[in-house]
């Protein structure tokens, strides 16, 4: 695997909510997307998405209620090829917590505990935000991507986007969501929204990307989660910091981070 999956940096928009009616436009074959197109598509939503190979981020993840600030946590993000991801919990509440993805396994490591704790990357950090969403999730590595159609979003600051509808069906276990429906700007394949399904066919949660520019590109500055049961609610994953880092692979052994409490990092 070239790269790992993470949406780092930082989202200023406080209180933002994306919402947009999405209007089908009528297809015919020659404007469907071969496989081939899709997966450069996925690809290129990917690349506006990642960074580094090896990285280190700092994030942290707002939960919003009825557009207020109500909680926040702050997390410290080592990731490197392989869908490998080491993450410290910083804020005070969670002060020692690390959670550690190797692959298709996750453990969870407490302060006061020397065993580690298999947990699944749906596992919630805060408000909608998972493990998943912060450690792993690469569209084109983990999922099959299928074309379904072209659509126009009509955003509610009036502005039209042009997209692709892609059907991706996850193809490693380990991967967050089952399934996603996934909306990609024509020609740039940048994400729009993502709508996220469990293996039961529910639906998880509704992501929006925010476009921004990052070091000169145009890059995605934001991922906003909006709860489908409390509707009131949305959580924001703030990235602040990326740093290209490469860290021992002690830190990526379960054992060795059960027993060391103080990580020299």
């Amino acid at each position: 695997m070239s790269k790992l999956s993470y949406l780092f940096i930082l989202f200023v928009l406080v209180g933002f909510q994306p919402t947009a009616i999405a209007t089908t436009q009528n297809m015919d074959n020659t404007n469907s997307l071969t496989e081939v197109q899709v997966k450069q598509l996925v690809k290129k939503a990917d690349d506006f998405r990642l960074g580094e190979s090896s990285a280190k981020v700092v994030s942290e993840v707002k939960l919003y209620k009825n557009d207020e600030l109500d909680k926040t946590r702050q997390y410290t993000v080592y990731t490197r090829e392989e869908r490998e991801s080491l993450v410290l919990f910083n804020s005070q509440v969670e002060a020692g917590q690390k959670m550690l993805m190797l692959g298709d396994n996750y453990w969870l490591l407490m302060p006061k505990s020397r065993r580690p704790i298999r947990i699944t990357p749906m596992q919630k950090l805060l408000g909608e935000a998972s493990v998943g969403d912060i450690s792993t999730l690469t569209w084109s590595e983990d999922y099959q991507g299928e074309w379904i159609e072209s659509t126009t979003f009509e955003l509610t600051d009036g502005q039209a986007v042009q997209s692709e509808k892609i059907k991706l069906k996850a193809t490693t276990k380990g991967a967050s969501y089952y399934t996603i429906d996934l909306w990609l700007e024509q020609g740039t394949g940048f994400p729009i929204k993502a709508d996220l399904y469990l293996r039961s066919g529910k639906m998880a949660k509704e992501a929006w990307f925010i476009k921004g520019v990052r070091e000169g590109e145009t890059k995605v500055i934001s991922m906003v989660l909006n709860d489908q049961i409390q509707t009131n609610q949305k959580t924001v994953i703030e990235y602040k910091d990326i740093t290209p880092t490469e860290i021992a692979d002690k830190y990526y052994n379960p054992a060795y981070l059960s027993r060391t409490k103080q990580l020299d990092l």
